[in-house]
């Protein structure tokens, strides 16, 4: 342990924060994951799916009240202006735009209301009850990317462990109370918490920047990320669209066994979110340097850590889904492999994109999202048709690879028109990770009916850990 502390304390800043970002976002998807298997003995089958339904709206909708203002443009607005307090009135009037957004949705669903619920799937007050959190939930956002940004991690794990513990603990009280409607019932937890900690910052930051609108901000988050919606609406369909098109071709049941299996797959997301915290701000560090070597070994190291991480994971999947839910869920099982190795190319197209918001070259980054989102609608209305809600984690796999490549061409090209070379990063090494990955969305569910085989896998890769582990812990 005195090891461990004296190492911790030579850390620079920006490693000490990634340390407790990936120690933040494993406790919040740690406490999220555990009341999974709760809320699914709760709720029915079609409960969860309209909960889950609830979620995917939510992400969707975001993009368009948001603008996901948090992302690029404020890390590319933190990089030029280190001055306090006009980092203040941005984050201000950054919460101005989304206020504006929102209240014009709003004027939207108004006059037709009866028409959007149908639309959705869900209730008038489930969308209300969206339109609130819509209003509030950004003002976090933009919090913890400025913590995030200064590397200050102190603040930020306090914030998110609170909304970590209360949204689950509330909406377990709140659904163990109720006789009917208890999805319904757990978005009303979920916007609860969000109007008591979102809304509490919401409101302090704009107490602390005073500017609701202002030109020059306006206009330089509106001209950097209005041409990205198409990219942040098209990832989001990639994420969310499959829940949406099972709801239309096949059942709101359906709905929610594969939001399990979603969950399951997605755990990896527990390091891809945390380091991707840090390593935005880390690589434009070292781009400001020079420093592409740098870049190059550490992506290349953490490519192989996050795909031998998914391959362990993928060993367990009859056991997690067992865990996780009941026997109404099992068929869960074979969509996790495919959604577990989009987690991989998630995270890969999410590192060939830094160069191109780094250069502000944002553009190229639609096209690239854009012909994925289309490509999955597509791949979703025939397949699913075809094969039920099993289909929708091969159609997202195969989405996310294609997302991958899209943005690996067009990363190429600005970093050939910018720094004359693709040294960035090891695009062979890239090539054959990515290909085990893939292979590995295939493989396991045909291993999933040889238990002996797994358990023998099982074996030598808790023997290939204990053998590497010194390697493995520098690594991390």
């Amino acid at each position: 342990m005195k090891k461990l502390i004296q190492r911790y304390k030579q850390l620079n800043p920006a490693a000490r924060a990634s340390i407790w970002f990936v120690f933040c976002n494993l406790m919040q998807k740690g406490i999220s994951t555990i009341t999974v298997p709760i809320f699914t003995r709760l709720l029915t089958t079609e409960e969860y799916g309209t909960y889950s339904l609830y979620l995917s709206w939510f992400n969707i909708l975001t993009v368009v009240t948001s603008l996901n203002l948090y992302y690029g443009v404020f890390n590319n607005l933190m990089n030029r202006e280190s001055d306090p307090k006009v980092r203040d009135q941005y984050v201000s009037s950054m919460q101005g735009i989304v206020v504006t957004l929102t209240a014009v949705l709003a004027v939207i669903y108004l006059p037709f209301q009866d028409f959007w619920s149908s639309a959705l799937g869900l209730s008038r007050l489930a969308i209300w009850l969206m339109l609130l959190e819509l209003l509030v939930e950004p003002s976090v956002q933009f919090y913890l990317a400025r913590q995030r940004f200064e590397f200050k991690y102190k603040h930020a794990v306090s914030i998110t462990m609170l909304k970590s513990i209360l949204n689950p603990v509330l909406g377990l009280a709140l659904v163990l109370l109720a006789d009917e409607d208890r999805a319904t019932v757990r978005i009303i937890s979920v916007v609860i918490t969000e109007v008591l900690v979102s809304g509490t910052i919401m409101i302090l930051q704009f107490a602390k920047g005073r500017v609701f609108f202002s030109e020059s901000n306006w206009k330089y988050a509106l001209s950097f990320n209005i041409p990205l919606i198409p990219h942040y609406l098209s990832a989001v369909l990639l994420n969310q669209a499959d829940r949406v098109m099972i709801r239309m071709f096949d059942s709101v049941s359906k709905v929610g066994i594969y939001s399990v299996a979603y969950n399951i797959g997605m755990l990896m997301q527990l390091f891809t979110n945390a380091i991707n915290s840090s390593l935005t701000p880390w690589t434009y560090d070292k781009m400001n340097k020079g420093d592409y070597r740098s870049i190059r070994k550490s992506t290349t190291t953490l490519l192989l850590l996050l795909a031998s991480a998914i391959l362990c994971m993928l060993l367990f999947v009859p056991e997690l889904v067992k865990i996780f839910a009941t026997a109404e869920y099992y068929e869960a099982i074979y969509v996790v492999p495919p959604v577990a190795c989009s987690v991989y190319f998630i995270f890969l197209y999410n590192i060939f994109a830094i160069p191109q918001m780094y250069y502000e070259r944002q553009k190229f980054m639609s096209v690239a999202s854009v012909a994925a989102a289309g490509l999955n609608i597509i791949l979703n209305y025939v397949f699913i048709n075809l094969f039920g809600f099993l289909a929708a984690g091969y159609t997202t796999v195969a989405c996310y690879l294609c997302y991958s490549v899209g943005h690996y061409i067009f990363c190429r090209k600005v970093c050939m028109e910018e720094i004359g070379s693709m040294e960035l990063y090891n695009t062979k090494a890239i090539l054959g990770i990515s290909m085990g990955v893939l292979s590995c969305s295939v493989v396991f569910n045909v291993l999933y009916a040889f238990s002996y085989i797994r358990y023998t896998l099982i074996v030598v890769a808790v023997i290939i850990v204990i053998m590497k582990r010194k390697a493995i812990l520098n690594n991390l």
